[in-house]
């Protein structure tokens, strides 16, 4: 365990130029990922453009809509609104919408246009996305199937990223007065925690259910190192799912699995308080880092913070800040020559002996390492709203 007190936070001044420097990145790659979208993470450190079908469109979107807010520029409002047409577009026709990522892809996208802008179209996409969405609810076992055909025996399951699609739902009955959306992310949310951390506060990614009772069977990682070991950003996801959980429901229960998850996500930190991509690995090890569970990670705790005592609060502001200026420091790119992406060290999915995936983007930038490392950013300097 890492004796987080001695650790530095970042000054109002290297907060702003690495905003600056954010935002300057955005607009630099405006020219090639205006009417195409970043593919979910770089080769070389560097993106190449994509059409619109990735899991991970969103976060790009994201990141336009931030630095029109931050600069006021309309160039910035006009490449997010050709890209929320694209959104509209996808969800009418289907493509690529087999899957529970909905939130990710809409609420970066379309929730914040609405929020910002009003734009119509934005509001029409973001609903039938939630709609989506809501199909692929399973009443037997209460929770949202994550991949593949609704009902299908080999993916009758959640994942842990889920908890980051679940804002949708909360805002859809919001505008929408209809309360089903809500309670369905209601009834996510508690299976989810139920079943989804183990006795240590560790967190299973995925976690199976059985077809026609809804009988919780088991879980396992799909993109974690191991079936007992803990994928260092679905650990994350579920440090800012617990939070935004709660800005919504303010349900108390919320803020103890959020202590308990966020707690081993910083007491197993390496020395530069970003995690390996499974928290297998600790210092000493030549595994990759995944800069991006650190962002996440650093949002979730910047946004529970508002909503815990004094004390509390200015623990979890105190490390995610510290997070923030190693992250700053030390993976964040200030020189488009380097990289067209925010943040260096992220991964996508690392193969091991123990999972069946491939490595993929393997200690390179990704679009959602990115696009939390400005959320990071902006929340230190202006009152934000939540795109969530």
């Amino acid at each position: 365990m890492v004796d987080i007190s001695k650790y530095k936070k970042p000054n109002d001044v290297e907060i702003e130029q690495a905003m600056n420097n954010a935002v300057t990145q955005v607009e630099t790659d405006l020219e090639n990922f205006t009417h195409k979208f970043k593919i979910n993470g770089t080769t070389d450190n560097f993106y190449e453009p994509n059409d619109n079908i990735s899991w991970t469109s969103g976060f790009w979107t994201g990141q336009i809509w931030m630095a029109y807010e931050i600069t006021g520029d309309e160039k910035y409002r006009k490449a997010a609104e050709i890209q929320v047409d694209s959104f509209l577009h996808r969800i009418e026709n289907k493509i690529e919408t087999n899957n529970h990522d909905m939130g990710f892809l809409y609420s970066l996208s379309c929730v914040a246009a609405y929020k910002l802008t009003g734009n119509k179209n934005a509001k029409k996409a973001a609903i039938l996305a939630a709609d989506n969405l809501i199909s692929r609810y399973r009443e037997d076992g209460k929770f949202i199937q994550a991949w593949g055909n609704v009902g299908a025996d080999d993916n009758y399951r959640l994942i842990i990223d889920c908890l980051l699609n679940l804002p949708l739902l909360y805002w859809t009955s919001d505008v929408t007065g209809d309360d089903k959306y809500a309670k369905i992310a209601k009834q996510h949310i508690d299976t989810s925690l139920k079943v989804i951390m183990r006795d240590d506060c560790s967190t299973y990614h995925t976690f199976y259910f059985e077809q026609g009772t809804g009988k919780p069977l088991y879980g396992e990682t799909r993109q974690g190192y191991s079936n007992d070991s803990s994928w260092s950003r679905g650990q994350a996801w579920g440090v800012y799912g617990t939070a935004l959980s709660y800005m919504y429901t303010k349900n108390p229960e919320y803020i103890e699995k959020f202590y308990k998850i966020t707690d081993f996500f910083i007491d197993n930190l390496p020395k530069d308080l970003v995690p390996y991509w499974d928290f297998k690995f600790t210092d000493g090890s030549d595994e990759p880092k995944d800069s991006s569970a650190a962002t996440i990670a650093v949002c979730g705790m910047l946004e529970m913070s508002k909503y815990l005592d004094e004390e509390k609060s200015d623990y979890y502001i105190d490390i995610a800040l510290k997070i923030l200026k190693s992250l700053i420091d030390n993976y964040a790119v200030s020189d488009s020559k380097i990289s067209n992406g925010q943040l260096l060290h992220g991964v996508y999915a690392r193969k091991s002996p123990y999972n069946p995936c491939r490595n993929r983007n393997v200690d390179e930038c990704n679009t959602w390492g990115d696009y939390y490392y400005m959320e990071a950013l902006i929340r230190l300097t202006r009152d934000w709203k939540l795109y969530w």
